[in-house]
């Protein structure tokens, strides 16, 4: 596939993880837990958390598709869009417990996409060490940042909890993968930036 060919194609993903709905070939986890009472308080905020959780995977699809653009290895660019797909299950769960909720995505999806095309072709820029570096970091900021979500959840709703613990093995598996292959750890400044953007977002899509 040329280039050309290849930017149509990942044109049209885009395109499909920001407006069309996702789909997942695993069960949604929790499925098969009893749709259990809420106040309309707790509903909404365990909506806004799945909301949260719904644009960092909105972000995750963007910043696989940048890396695997800019990586110069095959098995790395095999390996980001594998974990590009179990990320996509990601978006089919939190979408289908968002409205299970009687929530609403976040009115600024193709912001939060675009921003993250861009950090993820940067991120590719500088090389497939950093490249894994920056996914294996990002995977454990969403670890740390499902399990602050793990506990905010009321502690009846197991429906949402559940996906949530899916996706934190998932995003285990991912760090780990990027280490394995090579992945170099990142200055403790960038870190502190991500985290720093990763606030900014939450905060943010909480609410819109």
């Amino acid at each position: 596939m040329n280039w050309s060919d290849r930017l149509i194609v990942e044109f049209d993903k885009g395109l499909r993880t920001v407006f069309a709905e996702a789909r997942s070939v695993r069960p949604v986890p929790g499925a098969e837990q009893p749709e259990v009472e809420q106040s309309p308080g707790q509903r909404r905020h365990t909506a806004a958390l799945m909301r949260i959780n719904h644009v960092g995977e909105i972000c995750a699809q963007a910043l696989y598709q940048g890396q695997a653009l800019t990586s110069r290895s095959p098995e790395i660019r095999a390996s980001l869009e594998e974990a590009a797909h179990e990320e996509t299950e990601h978006l089919a769960w939190t979408e289908q417990r968002i409205r299970e909720l009687g929530g609403r995505k976040s009115l600024l999806n193709p912001l939060w996409y675009a921003g993250a095309l861009g950090i993820g072709i940067l991120a590719g820029k500088f090389g497939d060490k950093w490249n894994l570096g920056f996914l294996a970091e990002t995977e454990r900021q969403v670890e740390a940042h499902l399990d602050s979500h793990l506990e905010k959840l009321p502690a009846q709703d197991r429906r949402s909890w559940e996906i949530l613990e899916q996706m934190k093995v998932d995003e285990v598996k991912h760090a780990e993968t990027a280490v394995r292959l090579g992945g170099a750890p990142l200055p403790e400044p960038v870190k502190r930036l991500m985290r720093l953007s990763a606030k900014v977002m939450t905060r943010t899509a909480y609410r819109i």
